[in-house]
C-alpha cells in the first residue's frame, strides 16, 4: 500500500478483521491499483471515483465480496455478478471464499472495476422500479380501503419508506403474519415514520 492514501477507518477495519483478513487485503490491493479513493461508509471500506461510490469490500459468514454500487449497469462477460436478493435493484456482488480465487481473477476484477468507473464517468444512473411496481399485500390493501387516513399517510411517506413497508408487508407467506405486521406498523405510518424510524 505504498504511495497510496488510505482511510484510517478502513485501515482499522482491515487490521481487526479475522475471518477474511487475507482476502480483504488482496481485494484492497486490486481496488487501489485501479486508482480509486479509499473511504469508509456503511461500516465498510468503500472506494470512490470523484466522490461517487464505485465499489465496497464486505464479508459475510460464507463469503467475502466486492459490491458494485451500480452493478446492474455493468457488462458481465464472465457471468460473475450476483444480485443478492430480488429486491436489490442497483448493487451486484462478486463473491469469494478464498484468496486463491481472488488472485486467479485479479485481471478480470480490474476490468469490472474499470467498467464501473466508466459508468460513473458517463453519468449513467440505475432506473429504479417505481413503488407502484411493488406488490401491495392484500392485508394492507384492505386497511387502505377501510381507512382513508392510513392510505393518505402512506402516500405522504418518502418513496424509500413506502418501498420498505411494501416489501416488509408482502414477505411473509402466511396471511396471519402479514396481517400482524400491518397492524403493528399502522401507528408508525400514521405518524409519518418509516419502518426503522
Amino acid at each position: 500500500m505504498t504511495n497510496r492514501l488510505t482511510h484510517p477507518k478502513a485501515e482499522a477495519f482491515f487490521n481487526k478483521s479475522k475471518r477474511w483478513k487475507a482476502e480483504y487485503e488482496e481485494l484492497r490491493e486490486i481496488v487501489m491499483d485501479c486508482g480509486l479513493t479509499e473511504d469508509f461508509k456503511w461500516m465498510h471500506p468503500c472506494y470512490t471515483f470523484q466522490s461517487k461510490n464505485v465499489v465496497l469490500i464486505h464479508g459475510f459468514k460464507e463469503y467475502c465480496a466486492l459490491l458494485f454500487h451500480k452493478g446492474a449497469l455493468l457488462k458481465d462477460p464472465n457471468g460473475i455478478l450476483i444480485q443478492q436478493t430480488e429486491n436489490v435493484q442497483a448493487g451486484r456482488q462478486i463473491r469469494f471464499t478464498n484468496v486463491q480465487e481472488i488472485v486467479e481473477c485479479a485481471a478480470i476484477l480490474k476490468d469490472y472495476i474499470q467498467d464501473a468507473i466508466n459508468v460513473e464517468k458517463s453519468g449513467q444512473e440505475v432506473v429504479f422500479k417505481k413503488n407502484t411496481e411493488f406488490a401491495v399485500a392484500e392485508e394492507l390493501q384492505r386497511e387502505f380501503d377501510g381507512n382513508p387516513a392510513l392510505r393518505k399517510a402512506f402516500e405522504a411517506l418518502t418513496p424509500g419508506r413506502q418501498r420498505a413497508y411494501l416489501l416488509h408487508f408482502s414477505q411473509p407467506k402466511q396471511a396471519k403474519t402479514r396481517e400482524a405486521r400491518v397492524e403493528k406498523y399502522k401507528p408508525k405510518i400514521l405518524e409519518g415514520k418509516g419502518l426503522d424510524d
